[in-house]
């Protein structure tokens, strides 16, 4: 893979950047409840565009956030500290008329079998019968990547247990989630530049499913380790070691600033 370099007239001339942030809800790994589930809010001048990931806990720090449900979410894989939170979200659109079916959940086509088998296949997703699951929602499958709001969002295969089933996703120029993986640092390397902040998964100790220290040491180049902002490590003491070793680490409810994003270029999606 290598960089396409974004030509300047390829802006879309209904694109006013504004401002950009990275608003990360929880920070914590499976069995950190007390850091939050691991997910974040893509903002634009405060207000949010993208909820990644919905675990336990998380569409409730989002209602306390932003006083509405969001009207975009992006899931990284099926492990439940990611997506627990799907059947309130479910609940709270089909009882609203207004908002029933209008949440776009994007979903990459290798979870949909995967998906339906942890939450959308129980029998009667409303006591009262006659609703599927998927309809409380407006699902958008994809493949490489998605559109949202005139932006192109690249999507990326993660190294997380079974390979495809996991994945990151990136806005050129602007952030990248990795969701839970082993180093991937040719791909990252591949889809962000030196602007691009790399929110990525990041303990002490790794495992055969999770980045630990060591990991980011040996893989990354200085350069790739200084874009890096670490999350879905074991606990505070955690937080402090890698603190410790010069690397950036997320805060639970922290804001990080954001690069505008690149320009979209006319042959994206």
């Amino acid at each position: 893979m290598s960089k396409t370099t974004i030509p300047t007239d390829a802006v879309a001339p209904e694109h006013d950047a504004g401002v950009w942030s990275l608003h990360v809800l929880g920070v914590g790994a499976a069995n950190a409840t007390e850091l939050g589930s691991s997910a974040a809010v893509l903002e634009r001048d405060g207000k949010p565009v993208l909820l990644i990931d919905c675990g336990p806990g998380t569409l409730e720090h989002f209602l306390r956030c932003y006083e509405t449900l969001p009207a975009a979410v992006f899931i990284t894989h099926g492990h439940m500290d990611h997506v627990a939170g799907l059947e309130r979200l479910f609940h709270e659109s089909w009882f609203d008329p207004a908002r029933r079916g209008k949440t776009r959940m994007f979903l990459h086509a290798n979870l949909l079998p995967i998906l339906q088998a942890r939450v959308g296949d129980y029998p009667n997703a409303v006591a009262e019968g006659g609703a599927n699951f998927w309809e409380g929602f407006h699902l958008v499958p994809f493949s490489r990547g998605f559109w949202l709001d005139g932006w192109w969002f690249d999507v990326f295969a993660t190294r997380h247990h079974v390979p495809g089933t996991s994945f990151g996703v990136a806005l050129g120029g602007c952030f990248a989630w990795t969701g839970d993986t082993r180093p991937i640092p040719e791909v990252l390397s591949a889809i962000t530049d030196v602007h691009t902040l790399i929110a990525h998964d990041c303990s002490v100790v790794g495992n055969p499913s999770h980045t630990g220290l060591d990991d980011i040491e040996r893989e990354y180049p200085e350069g790739l380790r200084a874009q890096l902002l670490l999350y879905h490590y074991g606990g505070e003491a955690d937080a402090q070691a890698l603190r410790g070793r010069g690397l950036k680490v997320a805060e639970p409810d922290g804001r990080y600033p954001l690069q505008a994003p690149h320009p979209v270029r006319a042959d994206a999606g």
